[in-house]
């Protein structure tokens, strides 16, 4: 049984970073911050991450093309010793709120007309109620691997810490980002509350983050854009957002 386990969904996996490993349709890469975390830790790692994943798929299997990924939490024994994950994101819908955000006209603010009028932010409310849901995974990695220290990495900076983005880079209205810079601020508060509230750690990828977000150059940048300028998923960190968060890992472990 390994002694590391790696839990999480795609900012956990690493789309499209190479090399991707089996089963290729939950796109993880063998340079994933698991993958890269692991000589630093010293202990045998199986990574159970897959791109798409929510908490459901924690404890079951997740359908996905060309396989499955079995549920991630069968992978803990009684000898894991280490369990990073990040996980959340796709549980307040990720993958939704990118597409309906995106516009050509940065004057406009779909985002905000969408998921934030009448006085009813719908992302926050998303997000209070997968609280608890973070908190169950939390619970059940314990109960399943009561030795383990469990580190939960939070999401990295997509957007920089202040000002409205850089449109077209990325094509999200400038009065769109200061709103998804809070949601994205809220689901990482509510990954911190329920670590500490839970017996993990909370690993901040998202401070160590701040001035590497994906409006900055190709050499600085740990988050790629809509475009990406490497091999790396849209929005999505790249190899050197997974080296960051795997040198965190290491010093955290």
């Amino acid at each position: 049984a390994p002694d590391y386990v790696g839990l999480g969904d795609s900012y956990a996996a690493g789309p499209l970073i190479p090399n991707q490993v089996a089963p290729l349709g939950c796109l993880r890469s063998d340079h994933d911050y698991a993958h890269l975390a692991r000589p630093g830790i010293g202990l045998p790692l199986f990574d159970a991450s897959c791109s798409g994943a929510t908490t459901y798929d924690m404890t079951h299997p997740q359908e996905v093309e060309l396989g499955s990924n079995p549920p991630q939490l069968d992978a803990l024994s009684a000898t894991t010793r280490l369990v990073t994950l990040t996980i959340g994101g796709n549980d307040i819908g990720f993958s939704e709120v990118a597409q309906e955000c995106i516009t050509i006209n940065p004057f406009s603010t779909p985002c905000r007309d969408r998921y934030d009028a009448g006085g009813r932010d719908q992302l926050a409310e998303r997000i209070a109620a997968t609280a608890p849901k973070v908190a169950a995974v939390i619970d059940a990695i314990h109960a399943r691997a009561p030795r383990a220290k469990v580190l939960v990495l939070d999401y990295p900076a997509i957007f920089p810490e202040s000002g409205s983005g850089c449109w077209p880079q990325m094509p999200i209205g400038w009065g769109d980002v200061p709103y998804l810079r809070r949601t994205e601020q809220g689901l990482n508060a509510m990954l911190k509350s329920q670590a500490a509230a839970h017996g993990a750690t909370l690993v901040d990828w998202y401070g160590a983050s701040i001035g590497h977000d994906a409006c900055r150059s190709l050499s600085s940048r740990w988050v790629e854009p809509l475009v990406p300028g490497q091999l790396a998923a849209p929005i999505h960190p790249n190899l050197a957002g997974m080296r960051a968060a795997a040198g965190l890992v290491v010093a955290n472990r």
